[in-house]
């Protein structure tokens, strides 16, 4: 009766088996993606500019691709994208870096002035609404958000003391990054074939799976960082034309909300509304230009920039977006955040790939 057992169970178990890998194709995949994950989650500190590369030569990729459409050679289509590049990260390095941080400290410099309204405000709620809040209940709320800033201030004065080293590690980032970015350019073919030499020669499940997240990847990276780029231009024209106080800081704040879908354009409402009532008043016609045109931009995102960048990318449901970014954010912080919808792809594409047994068998 026990061997019977034991049969039922082996046979059971080793179905279940089949069933999940019904083929050696499908062995090899799941080893391939095994090893992947293991290295790239337990060398994400040390290997971090090189993730950051490939993120920015998948980017560039698609820019060299269709310089190459006109019959450029690829080196020179290399050169004049990498060149690019560079003037751009130099733009960032010495004018748009400078100017955020001036208008950042500036913001911060005003805050004080900013709580001072805020608190006066506040102050008059239990004359003009006592059956609802009372003078007392008012205090104990400003002595607890006065003890909230006071620990924000000491924990930002431990960061501002731990970010030396965070410099260092930037520096040597900006030498690193861009040249790994080139010969990641430059020698795209060589490094490819040397990397399919150690995997099995039976591998057409994996080189489907493959052309598919990098069709996914490369689309959403590329996309993103072009819908980054025109939220911040476009922000930053309406809001100077407004002459809406810090408007280069929160244009580019508007363009990095992008980067985390649903949360990061709920994030970003806030600063903008409030620099806004806080320069002209709750009442005045320009607050509510600002609003009207904050709403716009955001409607216009929406509704036409991202279906037109991502019109080739996998649908996703928002629910596997929402858990995508809270799981993928937990194991690699803002670059498992801003590649969360495309590893989700991934995901979704090996899934769809995958064989099953009835038709492996058939």
């Amino acid at each position: 009766m026990t061997s019977d057992s034991y049969f039922v169970n082996t046979r059971f178990l080793k179905e279940r088996f089949t069933r999940f890998l019904p083929n050696a194709q499908a062995y090899y995949l799941t080893i391939i993606l095994l090893v992947s994950f293991v290295l790239i989650y337990s060398l994400s500190d040390l290997l971090k500019p090189v993730y950051i590369s490939i993120v920015l030569a998948y980017f560039l990729e698609g820019v060299v691709a269709k310089v190459e459409y006109i019959r450029v050679p690829r080196w020179l289509a290399v050169t004049l994208v990498f060149s690019c590049f560079m003037a751009g990260l130099v733009y960032l390095l010495f004018y748009l870096m400078p100017l955020i941080t001036q208008q950042a400290i500036e913001l911060v410099q005003n805050s004080p002035s900013f709580i001072s309204r805020v608190q006066t405000q506040i102050m008059r709620l239990p004359h003009k609404y006592p059956q609802y809040i009372s003078q007392n209940r008012i205090q104990e709320i400003m002595f607890t958000v006065q003890k909230e800033m006071l620990v924000y201030g000491q924990n930002l004065l431990s960061v501002s003391a731990a970010s030396v080293i965070g410099l260092v590690s930037a520096l040597v980032y900006l030498f690193l990054v861009p040249m790994m970015v080139f010969f990641f350019l430059k020698d795209k073919h060589l490094l490819v074939n040397w990397v399919l030499q150690y995997l099995p020669k039976d591998r057409h499940l994996s080189e489907r799976v493959w052309e598919e997240i990098e069709m996914q990847i490369g689309n959403y990276v590329r996309g993103k960082f072009t819908e980054v780029f025109l939220l911040w231009i476009v922000s930053y024209l309406t809001y100077q034309a407004m002459g809406l106080n810090y408007a280069m800081l929160l244009s580019v704040l508007m363009g990095l909300s992008v980067i985390i879908p649903y949360i990061g354009a709920t994030l970003v409402t806030f600063p903008v509304l409030l620099v806004a009532y806080f320069q002209w008043g709750l009442s005045s016609d320009h607050f509510m230009y600002v609003a009207i045109a904050y709403a716009i931009i955001q409607a216009l995102d929406g509704v036409v920039l991202v279906p037109v960048l991502f019109s080739e990318a996998v649908n996703l449901h928002a629910l596997a977006i929402i858990i995508a970014i809270l799981f993928f954010g937990g194991l690699w912080g803002f670059w498992g955040v801003f590649l969360a919808i495309p590893l989700a792809t991934v995901v979704k594409a090996v899934l769809t790939a995958w064989p099953q047994m009835d038709s492996a068998s058939g």
